[in-house]
């Protein structure tokens, strides 16, 4: 025989049904776990052609660099000799590539120290000079084997494009620097600015 309960009690049945809970639960997990699922995929797909990792920032394609010695075009000496040795150890210290002879390099990095200046930045109450300013102008070129320019701060690749490259550090006696302190403060900025030139742009 059929019982038909009275609707209120019929739902207090419902209610106290647990079987009928298990299954809303577990149909709201499974809902849950899909969602997130293809939310999960979907990012992951998207963010494939991203790479992670400092060595990804450089060119894949080149492994080993030689890098001539800078030309000089200022008046003071031995600066296209300090500004080598500068890029040269920052390319070996923060990127994958190796310095290399030329035969076997994949690359070539040339590089001109067009000017060096000095200008007075700060002076006391009777005109003296309290600050000075050293800046290095520098002509950057990095090509690979056959002669195609690998990177130049141009949204257009032109093939014999120089990068230009302006270094300034300030000189103040009164905290004991002097011109050689600030000029090599000034080799340091210039050879971290040229490497990170060697990165591949986003």
């Amino acid at each position: 025989m059929k019982i038909f309960l009275p609707k209120k009690k019929q739902d207090v049945a419902d209610k106290c049904n647990p079987s009928k809970h298990c299954v809303l639960r577990f149909a709201f997990c499974a809902l849950f776990f899909t969602f997130y699922s293809l939310l999960f995929i979907s990012l992951f797909c998207g963010c494939a052609g991203y790479q992670i990792g400092t060595d990804k920032l450089y060119n894949q394609e080149i492994k080993t660099v030689y890098v001539p010695m800078f030309e000089n075009n200022a008046y003071r000496r031995n600066l296209g000799e300090r500004l080598t040795e500068a890029v040269v150890r920052k390319i070996e210290q923060r990127t994958p590539y190796k310095v290399v002879h030329r035969k076997t390099a994949d690359s070539i990095l040339t590089g001109k120290l067009s000017s060096e200046r000095q200008t007075v930045t700060l002076t006391d109450d009777y005109a003296g000079t309290r600050q000075k300013k050293v800046e290095f102008a520098v002509l950057v070129q990095w090509k690979d084997r056959r002669g195609n320019t690998l990177r130049t701060m141009s949204p257009i690749l032109w093939n014999n494009a120089d990068v230009d490259i302006t270094v300034g550090s300030d000189m103040v006696a009164e905290m004991g620097h002097s011109y050689a302190t600030a000029s090599q403060d000034a080799i340091e900025k210039t050879a971290d600015q040229i490497v990170d030139m060697m990165q591949t742009p986003w």
